[in-house]
């Protein structure tokens, strides 16, 4: 009787928990996400072209977004983006507002302290945008005393703002704007010196402002993936094993060569 009585409160337990989870509009909250289901939020900040920017319509594109939306479709799944400042998009999917980061991120061993990282889909190199007419000839020139201007919360800026030691320049030598843009405007009116960023957003805003150039020696290199929360190990495997797929019937290469031509 004893036994009995066990499996039906377990049984009333169980239905009321689903009740609870059906009445708050389906949420994952056991997962650690708060995204709505039958949606897969996106964390990023739309001023990176070529991999995220925002239409004249208030839409979104770019590499990423593309990508995200056929990882959606595989997932079926509805794409939905968060456009924030950058510095927001690693906590805003550790605390479970979004479910996935896309935004040119860099895998370093820093993140990945907070974020599970995908496969490499894509990789960056970041370089030095000057005004034509600079003295500044190579990457070495940026250590006599130059103003540097990057993006907050890139690794363009954490390189750059690291000690001398660390291979970078110290932060009285940097200045951190919210935007890509915003570093290149500073540089067109003189407060900084450089903007160190990806090279595709570079070209991007070299070709739209007219007096400034790319150095021909790269900052440095690195790899760009999909960081996703911790605590959720189901929605990594998922994504993960959508982006192999992707990665190997073409799609990712085919929206990438979208966007970045080949030299």
């Amino acid at each position: 009787m004893k036994n009995t009585m066990k499996a039906v409160l377990a049984i009333a337990m169980a239905l009321a928990m689903v009740f609870a989870m059906t009445a708050c509009g389906g949420k994952k909250e056991d997962s650690g996400l708060t995204a709505t289901e039958g949606e897969l939020h996106m964390a990023t900040n739309a001023a990176f072209p070529p991999y995220e920017m925002t239409t004249d319509d208030g839409g979104f594109e770019g590499i990423d977004v593309e990508i995200a939306t056929e990882i959606a479709k595989k997932l079926d799944l509805e794409l939905v983006v968060d456009d924030m400042e950058f510095a927001s998009v690693i906590t805003s999917v550790q605390s479970g507002k979004s479910d996935i980061a896309m935004a040119g991120l860099t895998v370093t061993e820093e993140r990945k302290k907070n974020l599970d990282f995908s496969e490499t889909y894509s990789t960056g190199v970041q370089v030095v945008i000057v005004p034509e007419d600079s003295d500044i000839k190579t990457v070495d020139d940026l250590a006599k005393d130059k103003m540097i201007g990057c993006q907050e919360g890139t690794t363009g800026y954490i390189y750059c703002s690291s000690s001398p030691e660390d291979g970078g320049y110290g932060e009285d030598h940097v200045t951190a704007y919210t935007n890509g843009a915003t570093a290149v405007q500073a540089l067109l009116s003189k407060k900084v010196d450089a903007v160190v960023i990806d090279s595709n957003p570079a070209k991007e805003f070299v070709k739209a402002n007219k007096g400034l150039k790319i150095l021909k020696t790269e900052y440095v290199k690195e790899d760009y993936a999909i960081g996703i929360n911790k605590d959720n190990k189901e929605l990594y495997e998922a994504v993960n094993n959508a982006l192999k797929e992707l990665q190997e019937d073409g799609t990712v290469d085919k929206i990438v060569n979208k966007y970045i031509k080949a030299e």
